[in-house]
């Protein structure tokens, strides 16, 4: 593969170019790229509408078309994403953690960008440009490979991203994108690992599911998000509908949507049959236990409902007895991303934060709100829902390493 190993190369010799930028250029080089998406706005509305015509062609989800969809306030949206990067303090040589030792050495634990971080990723162009900004900012370089669906926007911001770099005299292969949609192609990127420091997939379960069992370069699994809403008996109920449905139609396309509902018996009688009517407003399909159904007319729910991302106008409704209950089965049907307890008890609320694993926890707020501008990250590069390095929107610090400075006087070691 030539072309990767081309890609790979430029994407190494880059990111010791951007480790030397200041903060001062790269945030000019920002705004930079921020300036121009939205100058070529008209451009990529229409690269854009040859990737959404051809997803209508082939039958595309309407979910799926939203995700895909660019529209001038999601160009300035992108645009505005950058200009808050721009706008976050830089993490590269921050100070984490000094020692001072009885010998007199001082040791720094400082930050330090990646060095080349790979994405791969589905259908939402906007990624692109929040990828490049956060590596950007964090000194790394980036190489991109977007889905198939999505490659006439992608190649149209990348492009726009590079000429605005290029501008500023900074290499432009500090963002690289993989146009290839041949499978084999994708395979060998997650094999690049003499090239690659770190793999980021953001999509869908069969994505991820592929990259971290084929990757051989350390990944970070940005998961799906079978979010769940667990309403006590002690909820408002007002406030629950409110919640319930910012959560579920607000958008339905999205990772921190809510897929599935764990309700406290003692309130479904008086819950159900107004959240029902609601949700009937948005056209919105509930498919509920036994339980559920003794109350509202509804689809019965199977066991795989409980573990579905729908990302469509459906929803699974469990009934339960307690908060250990309603704990037990989110923590069983959970994708680890984010769940949300309605409740007036603080000790349901602290108990469901504590118990719940999960990256996201909440109580009495929308699932809605994982995303890195709610948490004032600026746009994030995606929602890990692993353990290690990184959990849940990942800003600039989940994307540098550290290393240790270690300043002496001539001490030698005895």
């Amino acid at each position: 593969m030539e072309l990767l190993n081309k890609l790979g190369k430029n994407a190494s010799d880059a990111k010791y170019e951007l480790q030397k930028l200041t903060t001062e250029e790269k945030n000019h080089a920002l705004c930079k790229a921020a300036s121009a998406l939205v100058e070529e706005n008209d451009l990529l509305l229409r690269e854009n509408a040859k990737d959404i015509a051809k997803g209508e062609e082939k039958g595309m989800h309407p979910a799926l078309l939203d995700r895909l969809r660019l529209t001038e306030e999601r160009i300035k949206g992108m645009a505005e994403g950058l200009l808050q990067v721009a706008e976050l303090p830089d993490p590269v040589g921050g100070i984490i953690e000094t020692i001072e030792r009885p010998n007199g050495l001082r040791i720094e634990k400082r930050r330090v960008p990646m060095g080349v971080i790979g994405m791969i990723y589905e259908s939402r162009p906007n990624v692109t440009a929040d990828a490049f900004g956060l590596c950007f900012k964090s000194g790394n370089a980036v190489i991109l490979k977007g889905g198939s669906d999505a490659v006439c926007s992608n190649i149209a911001i990348t492009g726009i991203i590079r000429q605005a770099l290029k501008e500023e005299g900074i290499t432009e292969d500090a963002i690289q994108l993989i146009e290839s949609s041949d499978r084999a192609v994708t395979r060998e990127f997650m094999r690049m690992k003499e090239y690659v420091d770190l793999l980021i997939p953001r999509g869908g379960a069969g994505l991820i599911k592929s990259v971290v069992e084929n990757s051989i370069i350390p990944v970070i699994e940005t998961g799906t998000g079978n979010c769940h809403i667990y309403v006590d008996e002690s909820a408002d109920i007002e406030k629950a509908i409110q919640i319930i449905l910012n959560a579920k139609t607000q958008r339905i396309g999205v990772c921190n949507a809510c897929e599935s509902l764990v309700i406290h018996e003692n309130i479904k009688d008086v819950l159900l049959p107004r959240l029902a009517d609601a949700l009937k407003t948005y056209h919105v399909e509930i498919r509920g236990d036994d339980k559920v159904r003794q109350v509202i007319d509804c689809v019965p729910a199977t066991e795989e409902d409980y573990g579905t991302e729908y990302l469509d106008y459906i929803i699974s409704m469990k009934t339960v007895s307690s908060v250990d209950e309603a704990v037990a089965h989110i923590n069983k049907y959970s994708t680890r991303h984010s769940e949300s307890i309605i409740t007036e008890k603080k000790e349901s609320a602290e108990k469901f934060l504590n118990e719940v694993d999960a990256a996201c926890v909440y109580a009495n707020a929308s699932t809605r709100f994982t995303d890195g501008f709610e948490f004032g990250f600026g746009a994030e590069i995606g929602i890990s829902t692993q353990k290690l390095h990184a959990r849940g929107p990942m800003g600039l610090k989940e994307l540098t390493s550290y290393k240790y400075v270690v300043i002496g006087n001539g001490q030698v070691r005895c």
